[in-house]
């Protein structure tokens, strides 16, 4: 296992790493948590950037979406690298761009990752839903209206 030091966060688009970006989200989606594929993918994939985690290998390991309307969506990292700040640094470079492109940033979080986007700043805003068929939150960045 790699330390964080070795892990690269590119952005990206989906015509280039289209196949890596469904690897991730099919595994961790799809398979791990029985979303729908025909729910999966649909047409921000197109037009939104995309941020990958790689390693020193170059394996991609963790993935995440920012989308037009600033919203954060389609994070996902393989079980085996969850617990080594994958999802940090891919959040970290989302925020830091949408704070380029002066957005901010918003999402549905599934009610088990709320903890970790507290911890990020961001704050539930409204009542739970079903999306999928999981649990999610509306949160957005505390103190942004």
């Amino acid at each position: 296992m790699q330390n964080e030091s070795e892990i690269e966060i590119i952005r990206t688009d989906w015509s280039t790493h289209r196949d890596d970006l469904m690897a991730i989200r099919r595994a961790v989606f799809v398979v791990e948590q029985a979303v729908p594929e025909d729910e999966e993918w649909d047409a921000e994939d197109l037009q939104s950037e995309h941020f990958m985690a790689l390693t020193g290998k170059r394996d991609v390991v963790g993935v995440g979406r920012l989308q037009d309307d600033a919203k954060i969506t389609r994070m996902a990292v393989l079980s085996s690298w969850r617990g080594h700040r994958i999802g940090a640094l891919l959040l970290e470079s989302m925020l830091q761009r949408a704070s380029e492109r002066g957005v901010i940033p918003w999402m549905h979080a599934q009610a088990h990752a709320i903890d970790f986007y507290r911890k990020f700043g961001f704050e539930i805003v409204g009542e739970p839903f079903d999306e999928a068929g999981i649990a999610h939150y509306m949160m957005r960045l505390a103190g942004e209206r």
